[in-house]
């Protein structure tokens, strides 16, 4: 009995092995430099006021740990079962979103932070927003609607694309009841891109962007907007405009950036992140501890592990004859290049100010989770497109 039970432990761990040694290395290496530097930096951007405070220095930096921990064993179960086979449980992972994404705008279940009731609290402390993990639903979703035609060798009509576009604007919809206009953003970009790529008429595409910028137009003169939200889309354009209040973020945001010069201050010593001059600065605003304190030179090396991310993440696309897998693909290549060029952009105020995180960096479960789930989603295409 006791040989039986080594043998088949020592099964499973050559499985591991054996299946993590196939996952595409180079997706490896950016995911994995992109994590542990977001490690200290959200070590670096809370360690200093922490200790000032009489607090655990370590508190955020073992959340984080434990944070990603979880996400490199979802990752890794996300690659156990061919994707494939996932089509059939697609439903499932979309019905889960949108009962989370209800979930919050409940009475004593949702919780509001920074002004969106887009959280759910967990014991311990804890805080998961459904938003993030229903990127996954959503990709999965409409990809699963799209890929259906085209296995039978013909592209998508307008049903399948009004079908598809059903499966996002639920979502999308108590997403932006919450609200989190920024989220919605990157979901539509992962919708857009799928859709484009997917065969359907040219027209939906052009008509989504036409539709994106009027709906967004709309938006604000009919005041469905928030003030807050008004008011920093109003500080992006003039930062000088209301300097103590929704101008102080981009401001400080800018100076701590710049302060860094060509090598940083060092890790730890940026004076602009120990004094706390930017709030959230271990969440949406981690890029300007990289700024201060690694340099120049450290941010373009965050921003080349970035692009090593995209260029395989293409690669993996490009190799796969399942069109299924390939506008899973391109979903997820469309949210994180979208989201990576909003939070930097915002940082530096290139592009209005909106609440997401810096993906395998910021700290924040939720977003760590899925972050972890869609290269899941990648290296399970890779293994079987082999």
């Amino acid at each position: 009995m006791r040989s039986r039970q080594f043998i088949s432990r020592s099964h499973r761990r050559n499985h591991f092995f054996e299946n993590f040694s196939q996952w595409d290395r180079l997706l490896n290496f950016s995911v994995g430099a992109l994590s542990i530097l977001g490690t200290l930096l959200v070590w670096a951007a809370t360690k200093s006021w922490f200790a000032n405070q009489g607090l655990d220095p370590q508190y955020y930096l073992k959340r984080h740990v434990i944070n990603l921990a979880i996400g490199i064993a979802l990752a890794y179960g996300t690659t156990l079962i061919d994707y494939r086979l996932l089509r059939a449980y697609t439903p499932i992972v979309w019905g889960l979103a949108v009962l989370g994404l209800v979930a919050v705008l409940i009475p004593h279940i949702g919780s509001t932070i920074n002004g969106a009731r887009a959280w759910i609290a967990l014991p311990g402390g804890f805080n998961i927003q459904p938003a993030e993990l229903a990127k996954i639903g959503i990709i999965v979703g409409i990809s699963m609607i799209l890929a259906e035609k085209r296995d039978s060798d013909a592209n998508p009509n307008d049903l399948d694309v009004l079908k598809a576009l059903a499966i996002a604007a639920i979502p999308i919809v108590l997403i932006l009841i919450q609200p989190d206009l920024g989220t919605v953003v990157i979901i539509s970009a992962a919708v857009v891109a799928i859709i484009a790529t997917s065969g359907a008429p040219t027209r939906w595409v052009v008509g989504l962007l036409l539709v994106a910028v009027v709906g967004g137009l709309v938006a604000v003169k009919a005041g469905v907007v928030s003030d807050y939200q008004v008011k920093r889309l109003q500080s992006f354009v003039d930062p000088t405009a209301d300097p103590q209040m929704s101008g102080y973020q981009l401001r400080q945001s800018r100076i701590t950036i710049g302060s860094g010069g060509i090598i940083g201050k060092g890790l730890f010593s940026g004076p602009q992140t120990n004094g706390r001059f930017v709030p959230e600065q271990q969440t949406d605003f981690i890029f300007t501890v990289a700024g201060e304190e690694l340099g120049f030179l450290g941010c373009g090396f965050i921003l080349l592990c970035f692009g090593l991310f995209f260029a395989r993440a293409f690669t993996i696309a490009k190799r796969t004859n399942d069109l299924f897998g390939r506008l899973v693909c391109v979903g997820v290549i469309a949210w994180f290049a979208f989201q990576t060029f909003e939070n930097i952009g915002m940082t530096m105020g290139l592009v209005p100010m909106t609440g997401v995180p810096l993906p395998f960096m910021s700290y924040g479960g939720s977003s760590m989770f899925a972050n972890m789930i869609a290269v899941g989603l990648l290296q399970n295409v890779h293994l079987r497109a082999r």
